[in-house]
């Protein structure tokens, strides 16, 4: 039997109910020294992969990391979301912050569930979709791939796209840790407290951890003065020592490795995408006994069992090309970009409110540059190539088939005024576009010599020679990245969001067109908070709509006219100043985090926010009429809610669960309020329901000393619809020392 093992027997193996570390042990004794060696990197020497990058080969097929032909062992084979498959045509669903917004876990779940399908027909076999950084200021390029500013948030829906991949694929969990700057991402040291590490940064990789995730993606980043790819403390000490993780953990692309060796004995099992550090840097370190091939073999059997417990238990139906954007995924995308709108403003102009749209209208204008604009979002890693994309003009036009639409899309002020002023309501499509935020590309000679210095020297080969031809085609001084296609080389390369306000072409164009008409809708397309206050009191009517996806603008029909009832609650507090973020320079070498951020920093410093964390509007209205104590659970206790909607339409309320701990001993540097649960709840016209909320108790675990204490007294309990809704019900919870 050992002598015939392959990687299909072994997988039969641990499907008849074999331990499968002990199938990886006996597949790994028939692997060569160079086929162990090779499990450690990506495939491609590093020019041929990079030639194939540089000519979209990668937007076709998945990164291979560790495919053994001769045992069919299949590898690693990558590819990217979050909003949807990075390969060949897929569903673009709305960014991961849109779907946040939702405060919708199941709804995230079914949204994996299509991402890992869609992955599969194209023989990928692990998705980086998992997005959980927290964001620590919305200038952050890449806010659109996360989920909030709230560590809860950020566990919930991370821990339910793990639920919806794993039957399919391997979940990648991504980045650890600290990975929320993006222009500095190659070069910056994030220096963090241990408190704030565990009780802000880090509780929601753990439970996407407990959720089954079997790959860990590393950041860039590093972290108190250790590069993130080699840092034993994050890897080791605190992924696999204290959490119990026993998957994978995989480089960030290109950049992600700085010392091939030192990764090994931190805790990174995968270079990737391409052999680089650890192929110029492994042999010699084993000839010279600073690597041992017992650490070589404990990586090797990690990545084999890793891929044999996936093998054996992944569901046993091949997903077909017909599975891929199918009228099921667009209609998921379309309920998902629905349920994720946030309306903020809906004030009413001569005693009608302008929201759902009147049965009357006879005219319409839809203004701004992304009024008819088809983007989804960022162009590198995440871009989706979907075949349709519904534009906010194409959804409200075909919405409305028998109102005049009067189209101005593009920041001409001149037109936007005409538009608005012969229509009955006019609808700003303003915010942002992958010119203005997104991944920041390539490190630059100038500002990131340390990264740009971990690339080989070109040699002499085929492939380095073609690389350098399309650099000189291109007058490139870098290398592309990632996830960027041939033709996009010269474009701007991405990177935190210059301001938290609005372009000052929107905001101009917003004063000019409630100039001549006091009938203005504001649609917001942005991913992270933004600051509003020198126009938000000029409108009516205001809602953040996000970057939706491929059916985004048939979504935002759905708002405003009223056949769907807005939903969406804000997965982050706007402030009203740039004084209530954290300090933030996209170019800083240094920076600390704390634990004062989005609301807890407004709380913390007393300061209103123009809409605070979990805010939202719809046309009817929610009640939370009581709330109690209904018993334990294993994360904390039960509450049961009476919810009632005062309204005249069906809609959707999430409550929300915000506790305001009272410790035994002094914590002044402990948030006076944290999220602790939240649970939505369909209600008909004049409804009333009991539903049953759990609080959890980890948001209110203290790091002291080297560990998690409880020390709680007492928590007063919100239960309402946004962070201190001050017609929350309110439940007093008496601690004790031993709940820990």
């Amino acid at each position: 039997m050992t002598q015939n093992i392959t990687f299909q027997t072994a997988v039969e193996s641990v499907k008849c109910g074999q331990e499968p570390s002990l199938a990886a042990r006996a597949l790994l004794h028939k692997l060569t020294e160079n086929e162990r060696l090779s499990l450690l990197h990506g495939d491609p020497e590093f020019w041929e992969g990079m030639y194939k990058l540089y000519n979209g080969f990668y937007l076709s097929n998945p990164y291979v990391h560790g495919e053994i032909k001769r045992l069919g062992i299949p590898g690693i084979r990558y590819c990217d979301g979050p909003r949807g498959v990075n390969i060949n045509i897929a569903t673009a669903f709305p960014v991961s912050m849109a779907r946040g917004a939702t405060w919708d876990p199941s709804l995230e779940e079914r949204v994996a569930q299509v991402i890992g399908l869609e992955a599969r027909v194209y023989k990928a076999n692990t998705v980086g979709s998992a997005s959980i950084n927290l964001p620590r200021h919305p200038a952050w390029g890449r806010v659109q791939e996360t989920y909030g500013e709230d560590p809860m948030l950020l566990g919930e829906f991370g821990a339910a796209h793990v639920r919806g991949l794993r039957p399919n694929v391997m979940p990648c969990v991504k980045h650890l840790a600290l990975n929320s700057m993006e222009t500095a991402r190659f070069r910056v040291n994030v220096t963090v407290d241990e408190a704030a590490l565990y009780e802000v940064y880090l509780p929601h990789f753990q439970q996407c951890v407990e959720e089954g995730a079997l790959v860990i993606m590393s950041a860039y980043n590093s972290v108190n003065g250790e590069w993130a790819s080699e840092n034993k403390h994050l890897l080791t000490d605190i992924l696999r020592n204290s959490w119990g993780f026993r998957g994978i953990v995989i480089s960030d692309w290109v950049f992600g490795v700085r010392d091939g060796v030192k990764s090994i004995k931190a805790g990174l099992d995968i270079e990737a995408p391409f052999q680089n550090r650890r192929a110029a840097s492994v042999r010699g370190a084993l000839e010279s006994g600073e690597l041992s091939w017992t650490e070589i073999n404990q990586v090797a059997h990690r990545i084999l069992t890793t891929q044999l417990l996936h093998y054996a238990t992944r569901n046993a139906e091949e997903p077909t090309i017909d599975m891929i954007f199918n009228e099921g995924s667009r209609q998921l995308a379309r309920e998902v970009a629905s349920k994720s709108m946030v309306l903020l403003k809906n004030t009413p102009v001569n005693g009608e409110r302008l929201l759902p749209l009147p049965d009357n209208l006879d005219s319409i204008a839809v203004i701004g540059r992304l009024a008819n604009s088809r983007q989804t979002g960022d162009r590198a890693s995440s871009l989706v190539a979907c075949p349709e994309v519904i534009s906010a003009y194409d959804g409200i036009r075909d919405a409305l088939p028998h109102v005049k639409v009067l189209l101005s899309g593009s920041d001409n002020e001149e037109h936007a005024v005409s538009a608005a002023a012969k229509a009955d309501i006019a609808v700003l499509v303003v915010g942002y576009d992958a010119e203005d935020e997104g991944e920041f590309l390539r490190p630059s000679r100038e500002s990131d010599p340390g990264a740009q210095a971990l690339l080989p020297e070109p040699d002499n080969s085929y492939w380095a020679r073609r690389v350098q031809a399309a650099r000189k085609a291109v007058g490139s001084n870098s290398v592309a990245s990632p996830g960027e296609p041939e033709g996009l080389q010269s474009r701007p390369t991405g990177g935190d969001r210059r301001s938290v306000r609005l372009r000052d072409e929107d905001v101009q164009l917003i004063h000019a067109v409630a100039t001549v008409n006091p009938r203005v809708i504001v649609s917001v397309i942005t991913a992270g908070a933004i600051i509003a206050e020198e126009w938000r009191f000029k409108v009516p009517a205001f809602l953040v709509s996000w970057y939706s996806g491929c059916q985004g603008g048939r979504a935002l029909a759905d708002i405003l006219t009223g056949a769907v009832n807005p939903s969406g609650h804000l997965p982050w507090s706007m402030p009203r100043s740039e004084a209530d973020l954290p300090e933030f320079d996209p170019n800083m070498d240094e920076v600390t985090y704390t634990k004062w951020i989005g609301q807890r920093l407004l709380d913390h410093r007393g300061v209103t926010a123009a809409y605070p964390l979990g805010f939202g509007l719809s046309y009817t209205k929610f009640v939370v009429e009581k709330a109690a104590i209904g018993g334990a659970h294993t994360k904390g206790i039960r509450l049961q809610v009476q919810v009632r909607n005062i309204g005249e339409r069906p809609g959707r309320c999430v409550v929300q669960v915000y506790g305001c701990p009272t410790f035994l001993t002094a914590a002044d540097d402990f948030p006076t309020r944290v999220l602790a649960g939240f649970q939505s709840v369909e209600l008909h016209a004049h409804q009333s329901k009991s539903i049953e909320v759990v609080a959890t108790f980890t948001p209110f675990q203290r790091w002291l000393d080297g560990h998690f204490v409880w020390d709680v007294a007492q928590v007063v309990l919100e239960v309402g619809q946004f962070a201190g809704d001050p017609e929350a019900a309110k439940v007093l919870y008496h601690a004790s020392r031993s709940r820990i």
